[in-house]
């Protein structure tokens, strides 16, 4: 039985070369038995201990792929563990070290809140919307089951266009959650225009819209957004060409429209990686994601001749992913040592069900 796992002050006190003997002891003791995924975005000091690193979907299909691992530990938020443990085998225990490591865009979007957003669209059209219901990878496994559960579908940020033109040839009408980013520069890309596409504020009755403005709209956009790529302003675009002639934005989608229009280049966080890597010696790139992957890109970048900053001075931070720390993992890791299992992660069956509806067609899609 699982339990939560409140990390001990001693942990805390732990110095750094304590800290690396004693969890490369406890990585030893459990070996093909764990696994350790650690998102790009998370800390330096934590990522370096991961078996595998990506993005939450790929991560989560690595976890798939190691049948023989029965502990996977995955240093991200909240709603990654959660598709870790809908893909992972029955006997797999899925571990998230701090629980308090969430996703402000996932908590963006209630089920309760889709769920009376769907009743007042279901009024509008007299039961049955011509409406599809697309979510982001970042929501929660219970708003991914709804969209499963209603013929639609799960996407990320590399695949959306696809899904959008997936759904978009089956229905007349796509509700986008729960990053109206995204969705607007995704439908945009697609030709469709921003008038077109209202957001939808679950705060407000009909999402702040008249009946004739859901009936006329192509892309309803849930009002969310990324604590960190909201940061990003199309001002910051301006002052880093001004300070740095000639160099070139890549942004990611999660980034305003604004923002998308002015950078030469916008794309995934794989994508990012993979263009970046792929630039010449002496190229000069602003990189519009969070820190700890640009400060990593950056390093990399400089020992083959090219320069990378943030498109913000001071970087962007996913404080959430932040919050896990080396003590967590550590206390993770020594727990499962002495055969205790805290901070699982269990999505209940029927929700997991229509998560991996949702997640195989995505994946027939793309």
């Amino acid at each position: 039985m699982s339990q939560t796992c409140i990390l001990p002050q001693s942990y805390f006190g732990t110095d750094r070369a304590q800290m690396e003997s004693r969890i490369a002891a406890a990585k030893s003791r459990l070996g093909k038995r764990l696994v350790i995924l650690g998102h790009h975005y998370q800390r330096d000091d934590v990522v370096k201990y991961a078996d595998f690193t990506g993005d939450s979907f790929k991560l989560s299909q690595q976890a798939a792929s190691r049948p023989d691992a029965d502990y996977i530990i995955f240093c991200g938020v909240h709603f990654m563990a959660e598709s870790a443990d809908v893909l992972s085998a029955p006997h797999q225990r899925v571990i998230l070290p701090d629980l308090a490591a969430g996703c402000s865009m996932a908590d963006m979007a209630e089920i309760d809140q889709l769920e009376q957003a769907w009743s007042e669209l279901e009024e509008v059209f007299d039961g049955t919307p011509p409406i599809i219901p697309i979510t982001y990878m970042n929501s929660s496994a219970a708003i991914k089951a709804f969209c499963g559960e209603r013929g639609g579908a799960v996407c990320t940020s590399s695949n959306a266009q696809a899904v959008f033109n997936w759904a978009s040839a089956r229905q007349e009408k796509i509700l986008f959650l729960p990053d109206q980013h995204l969705g607007r520069n995704t439908g945009y890309s697609m030709g469709i225009p921003l008038d077109s596409m209202p957001v939808w504020d679950p705060y407000r009755h009909m999402g702040g819209n008249t009946a004739e403005a859901v009936i006329a709209a192509k892309v309803l956009l849930w009002k969310g957004h990324c604590s960190v790529h909201q940061r990003f302003t199309p001002e910051m675009v301006d002052q880093v060409r001004s300070k740095h002639p000639g160099i070139q934005v890549i942004v990611h989608p999660e980034c305003t429209w604004e923002v998308v229009q002015k950078s030469d280049a916008t794309g995934s966080t794989e994508k990012i990686i993979q263009v970046v890597r792929d630039a010449s010696a002496g190229t000069s790139w602003a990189v519009g994601t969070e820190l700890h992957l640009v400060n990593r890109l950056a390093e990399e970048s400089a020992r083959e001749g090219k320069l990378v900053i943030s498109l913000e001075e001071r970087g962007c931070l996913c404080s959430t992913m932040f919050r896990i720390s080396p003590a967590h993992l550590l206390a993770s890791l020594e727990n499962l040592v002495e055969g205790r299992i805290v901070n699982q992660i269990t999505v209940p069956e029927e929700t997991a069900h229509w998560t991996r509806v949702a997640l195989d067609r995505m994946l027939a899609i793309c």
